[in-house]
């Protein structure tokens, strides 16, 4: 006789089993015979499953056998196939987890607590570049490496302003704020976002003018995936020069970090808007041995090295900037820099969808509104060789940044910030033990952090995903719950988002551990 246990497994088993098979009915009968979906349906009793799965996974925590896994991926390949897996996951009552490039930092896009399946996007990556009117469309599940390689291949002279990793997909990056280094000169890539394509609740394929521009201000810096499935935006692209100019310096404690990075604080944000420079704090090996304080400063010039260093000796001479540390190239090659590849490598490795490593990793966010004292900067360095693994970087505002009014976008962090610190911890080693042992060290510093960083709200950047901030547990969250989170991401703008995902999606059918909730009288 089987244990109660047993039976209780076998009867959910069994019911999954039938909830899978009349969710792929529902989803054949809702395809069109000149677009079939079966070729985008992936279950697990295929052998090609786990790979898929797997393929866009970019954070190894959520790559184990005991990660919970989809029931089913649908692999769209037309925007009917997103249309059926909408209307059929309402009709069965099912959970769907958007993805496009995964690089989601806690995998909501691919993980989840209840049975869900997974609407992959990378199959729908089109680019279709426009040199003229100087715009381009571009399909949610291109990589950003995609997106430049595409401009390059039709100008020297144009660029976009977005991240520097060319793995990232664009549909979770545009939607959710992201930025690059040349948010000084541009903003950020929603702020050069003209129109966009989105699939509703309902299953209508929405423009801006149908969606109306509520829904077109919220999945520009709110988050697509608490609104809909965005299939493509229309971008702006941006005028770079032919010659641009990278550079790499690192400073120890013994070679006067602490005052260099002082006075970067104080000039960062009020530099020439043509000029980003990233700084990086991190521990290494010192010259005798012992651990040491290192800053990096990694910087983007819209210029050449000659027009650069007249900047740099006027406004930061402390760095120390020399000729030899300029890198004279195009721009197309300096985002090949960016992502630490070596100046010459063909500009084609920017089609790779395949990230250079895959590790564990943790991450969590802060602002900083006003510089660190020397003082305190002693105490970050000391605290950094304790923890010795986690690193600090600081992305630098002002500029274009600072023009651009709160309420634009969904995303709030513009004008009084002087950077924005990402909290970095990779280890290669799995296991339970492990895992809390790197999360806790960035816990810990993210805690000593405190008195230096914004405060009412302690805010955060939504694409920098950190679940310590607060979970909505599949959606069912209270709005009360939900703010708790969204306040830190979205300041002010919040509310405004709630009213937008109510009015568009009652039923709060699009939903993830830390999507917009719903007003609660509104919930179906």
């Amino acid at each position: 006789m089987l244990p109660l246990l047993s039976i209780f497994l076998l009867l959910s088993l069994s019911r999954q089993v039938s909830a899978s098979e009349s969710f792929i009915h529902c989803l054949l009968n809702h395809s069109q015979p000149s677009h079939p979906i079966s070729a985008a349906i992936y279950t697990p009793n295929i052998g090609s499953f786990s790979s898929v799965l797997q393929a866009y996974i970019r954070n190894l925590r959520f790559n184990t056998t005991t990660t919970r896994k989809p029931f089913l991926i649908v692999t769209a390949l037309h925007e009917s196939h997103i249309q059926a897996a909408i209307v059929c996951a309402q009709t069965h009552n099912l959970q769907i987890k958007i993805r496009s490039g995964g690089h989601d930092y806690e995998g909501v896009s691919y993980v989840a607590e209840v049975p869900f399946f997974v609407l992959d996007m990378f199959n729908l990556r089109s680019i279709h570049i426009d040199v003229e009117s100087e715009t381009a469309w571009v399909q949610a599940g291109a990589t950003l490496g995609e997106v430049y390689y595409r401009i390059y291949e039709k100008s020297n002279t144009h660029g976009f302003p977005a991240g520097v990793c060319p793995t990232v997909g664009v549909g979770g990056h545009f939607s959710g704020g992201g930025y690059g280094n040349m948010m000084r000169k541009y903003g950020l890539s929603v702020d050069n976002i003209i129109d966009a394509q989105l699939v509703d609740v309902k299953g209508r394929l929405l423009n801006r003018k149908s969606m109306g521009e509520d829904l077109f201000w919220a999945i520009r810096g709110g988050g697509g995936a608490s609104f809909g499935v965005v299939v493509s935006y229309k971008i702006k692209l941006v005028r770079v020069p032919e010659i641009v100019t990278v550079f790499k310096v690192a400073k120890t404690l013994e070679q006067n970090a602490t005052d260099i990075v002082s006075k970067w604080q104080h000039v960062a944000d009020k530099l020439d808007e043509n000029l980003f420079i990233r700084l990086i704090l991190d521990v290494v090996n010192g010259t005798n041995k012992e651990n040491t304080g290192r800053a990096t400063f990694f910087a983007l010039f819209l210029g050449d090295s000659g027009q650069l260093l007249s900047v740099m000796n006027k406004s930061f001479p402390e760095l120390g900037l020399k000729k030899s540390d300029c890198n004279e190239t195009s721009w197309v090659q300096s985002v090949l820099f960016w992502t630490n590849f070596a100046l010459g490598t063909p500009n084609d490795v920017l089609l790779s969808r395949v990230p250079q490593t895959l590790t564990y990793l943790k991450r969590k966010s802060d602002y900083v509104k006003e510089p660190i004292s020397k003082a305190g900067l002693e105490l970050i360095w000391k605290k950094l060789i304790e923890l010795k693994y986690v690193a600090l970087t600081f992305n630098p505002y002002g500029g274009r940044m600072s023009e651009i009014p709160a309420e634009a976008v969904p995303f709030p962090h513009r004008a009084g910030n002087l950077a924005k610190i990402q909290y970095a911890a990779n280890w290669n080693e799995g296991g339970e033990e492990v895992t809390d042992y790197y999360i806790n060290l960035t816990r810990k510093l993210y805690s000593f952090m405190t008195p230096f960083v914004s405060k009412y709200p302690r805010e955060a950047f939504f694409n920098y995903k950190d679940l310590d901030l607060g979970i909505n547990h599949n959606g069912k969250a209270s709005y009360q719950e939900g703010r708790v989170y969204g306040i830190k991401y979205f300041k002010g703008n919040f509310n405004r988002l709630v009213e937008i995902k109510t009015k568009v999606d009652p039923g709060n059918f699009f939903r993830n551990e830390q999507s917009i909730p719903t007003l609660p009288n509104k919930r179906k």
